[in-house]
């Protein structure tokens, strides 16, 4: 089977992983698993779909909470590591994804501020599209992360001289195949994975859109990330970033015939 071929056949199939990475969010984990895990229930969605979460090390409760629902939901995988960070633990969830067969990756996060019922018109352009992501044009999350979107925005057409409609959304679905081509590109760890796949997608041509979608306030608990974490992750990633795109450079020649 030829890439071409072995894409079409990854469109057919309908093995849906939904990751979600948690830390400290005993305050909003169960609604936001019992609303996800509806999502596999619809119909279209494979049985063999799980609703994926992962807790970073969690110091409270989010961790035994997820425990106690797995024993009423089947298809709710929940898995436990060392806290690493945000970025580090979506990587595992798509690593993880991958490593069971999954054939569409959807990432969100667990603190409520995403709404499962868009999630159906992503779904039903999923063949269409490596990438559906989720523009975030009306934001409920104040105005000092709305600035960091801009700023940010700003940061990646000077590092890699593309333009992308809004990088780091947490509502995102992924063909399973493309995917995988591309996490080689992002150092184990990386603080802003999502970021740089929608670079990587948008300088490498893959066919990416993006909808609009609510983003409400967090739900409940407390944000783990506040706006000098995210000015020192940042100043890293911009040095980061130019680095990682003298790789993407350096590899597109070798790469004229992939999909």
């Amino acid at each position: 089977m030829d890439e071409r071929e072995d894409k079409q056949a990854g469109k057919r199939a309908c093995k849906l992983y939904i990751v979600i990475p948690a830390y400290n969010e005993a305050a909003n984990i169960s609604t936001v698993v019992d609303e996800w895990y509806g999502v596999l229930e619809e119909e279209g969605i494979n049985g063999e779909s799980r609703l994926l979460v992962i807790d970073d090390g969690s110091r409270d409760e989010t961790f035994e909470i997820l425990g106690r629902m797995k024993e009423k939901m089947p298809k709710l995988l929940a898995v436990t590591k060392p806290n690493s960070g945000h970025g580090a633990t979506v990587l595992y969830g798509y690593q993880y994804a991958l490593d069971e067969g999954a054939d569409y990756i959807f990432q969100t996060d667990s603190d409520g501020q995403t709404r499962p019922e868009e999630f159906g018109e992503f779904w039903r352009q999923r063949t269409d599209y490596d990438m559906i992501i989720g523009h975030r044009k009306k934001r409920q999350d104040g105005w000092s992360r709305i600035l960091v979107t801009k700023v940010l925005k700003l940061v990646i057409r000077l590092c890699f001289g593309v333009t992308v409609t809004d990088a780091n959304t947490p509502f995102r679905l992924m063909d399973a195949r493309v995917l995988k081509k591309q996490l080689k590109y992002i150092p184990e760890g990386f603080h802003l994975p999502n970021v740089l796949i929608a670079v990587i997608y948008e300088k490498k041509n893959k066919k990416t859109k993006y909808i609009p979608i609510t983003f409400r306030p967090r739900q409940g608990g407390v944000n783990s990330i506040h706006l000098g974490k995210i000015c020192r992750i940042g100043i890293k990633a911009f040095r980061d970033f130019l680095v990682i795109n003298k790789l993407i450079e350096n590899a597109k020649g070798g790469e004229c015939n992939e999909y």
